[in-house]
């Protein structure tokens, strides 16, 4: 498959990243992928966030875009405004990747490459994996306690899912992956495993996504960076807002079956 194939559009959502967010890294990424697009989403920031958006998608009109919420709705909401928005464009891909760019730049552009070379990949799930050979700095408490909370999600979602929680991943465009963004998320932290179990859900006239469909693949870089929004106290409510979205996936299977 060709890179002309896929037109990929990537959100990113943003809440209170003046200070953080690397507008020029963000261009160079589109400059060096004509087929590539970026939608900022402002989650009702506090700070001068809109107005950087709005100065970015002046240097690159059409392939940066910006859009903002009203008010602050968490990044679970910001993510699925934002991949609605995306799908009524033309790119047959949309996907979100983190404002601080943990995952970086040189990241995101080869896992675009991995998706448009895979016409067996529907969905494509960037995994911190520590090997020899690749660089993933995170700090232990964190690395213990995503371990911990990745094996409870991958008993919810029924897959054996290494990393639900890596802030890079795309999608191709289907009816399934529309029908699970029209409703809100539950999680303001655990929407992608929400968003996962949706698509494995399917739902009443949608066939549900293939779990041999789903691709998970190992980084090669990427960085643990101060000032995330996800804490360890968020990261026990995420833990516990597992069961809540548990019950509700299982209610979807009944429906989609």
């Amino acid at each position: 498959m060709s890179d002309e194939t896929d037109r990929i559009a990537l959100v990113v959502p943003c809440y209170n990243e003046e200070q953080r967010l690397d507008g020029s890294a963000f261009v160079a990424l589109v400059d060096k992928d004509p087929g590539l697009s970026l939608l900022f989403v402002d989650d009702g920031s506090t700070d001068g966030t809109a107005r950087l958006h709005a100065r970015l998608a002046a240097e690159r009109p059409v392939r940066i875009q910006a859009y903002s919420l009203a008010k602050n709705q968490g990044k679970g909401e910001a993510v699925r405004q934002g991949l609605l928005h995306a799908l009524q464009g033309s790119a047959t891909v949309v996907g979100y990747v983190d404002a601080d760019l943990a995952t970086p730049a040189s990241e995101i552009q080869r896992l675009c490459a991995i998706l448009r070379s895979r016409e067996d990949c529907d969905v494509l799930l960037a995994s911190r994996i520590r090997l020899m050979g690749r660089f993933i700095d995170r700090r232990p408490l964190r690395h213990y306690l995503g371990r911990a909370f990745a094996t409870a999600a991958s008993w919810v979602l029924r897959l054996p899912v290494y990393d639900t929680q890596c802030g890079a991943k795309l999608f191709r465009r289907t009816p399934s992956l529309a029908r699970a963004l029209e409703e809100r998320f539950l999680s303001r932290w655990i929407f992608d495993v929400e968003l996962l179990g949706r698509l494995l859900a399917g739902a009443p006239g949608v066939d549900p996504l293939v779990p041999e469909r789903v691709h998970e693949e190992p980084l090669q870089r990427w960085t643990d960076l101060r000032g995330s929004k996800l804490g360890t106290a968020q990261m026990l409510v995420a833990i516990a807002d597992l069961s809540c979205v548990g019950v509700d996936l299982a209610k979807r299977r009944r429906r989609g079956s």
